[in-house]
C-alpha cells in the first residue's frame, strides 16, 4: 500500500473509532512501524486534521463536542490527582485537557480527553508505569482543566464537588 493511501485509511479509522488510538495499534493495523504511523499522522495534522495525542494514543476531533466548554482551576498533590479527575468525569463531564501557566515556556497543555472511571483509571496508571510527572506538578498543583458537560447545572455539581474535596481553587 502506498503512503498516501495509508494516510486515507488511517484518517477513515479514526472517524471510525469512538476513542483514542495508539500509533502502536495502527502500525499493527497498517504492518508498518510505529514511527511510521507517527509520521502519517504528523502529515494528516499539516494538511489541517485536528487530530489531538493523548496519553491514550490519537483522536480526531473534526466533530463539534456536545455540552458546554468551562474551566476550573484546581490545585492538589499527586495523590489526589486521581480523586480529582473522578469528580468530573462522575458528573458527566469530559476532561479534555490540563493547563498550566509554566514561567518559562508560558501556558503548557495537556490532551487528556478522560470521560469515565475508567478512562481515569487507564491514565493514573500509566503516569504511575511510567514514573510520569504531572504537568500540575511544574506548577506546585496549581493548573486549569477544561471540562465539557452536559449541562450549566453538571458543571456547577462539579465545582461545587471539587470545592467540598479541597481542590477548586479560591477566587
Amino acid at each position: 500500500m502506498k503512503a498516501e493511501e495509508r494516510r486515507k485509511q488511517i484518517l477513515e479509522f479514526f472517524r471510525g473509532q469512538s476513542g483514542p488510538v495508539s500509533a502502536s495499534a495502527l502500525a499493527d493495523r497498517f504492518s508498518v512501524s510505529r514511527q511510521i504511523i507517527v509520521g502519517d499522522v504528523a502529515l494528516l495534522r499539516a494538511s489541517g486534521m485536528n487530530i489531538e495525542a493523548t496519553p491514550r494514543g490519537y483522536i480526531l476531533t473534526e466533530e463539534q463536542k456536545k455540552g458546554i466548554l468551562r474551566r476550573v482551576a484546581c490545585a492538589h498533590n499527586r495523590e489526589q490527582m486521581e480523586d480529582e479527575l473522578n469528580i468530573c468525569v462522575d458528573y458527566g463531564c469530559e476532561v479534555l485537557n490540563v493547563i498550566v501557566e509554566h514561567p518559562v515556556y508560558g501556558q503548557l497543555t495537556g490532551e487528556l480527553h478522560l470521560q469515565s472511571r475508567y478512562d481515569v483509571a487507564q491514565f493514573v496508571e500509566k503516569v504511575r508505569r511510567e514514573d510520569a510527572h504531572s504537568l500540575s506538578e511544574l506548577t506546585d498543583g496549581t493548573h486549569l482543566h477544561t471540562l465539557c458537560c452536559p449541562t450549566e447545572e453538571l458543571f456547577h455539581k462539579v465545582c461545587e464537588a471539587l470545592e467540598k474535596a479541597g481542590y477548586l481553587l479560591e477566587g
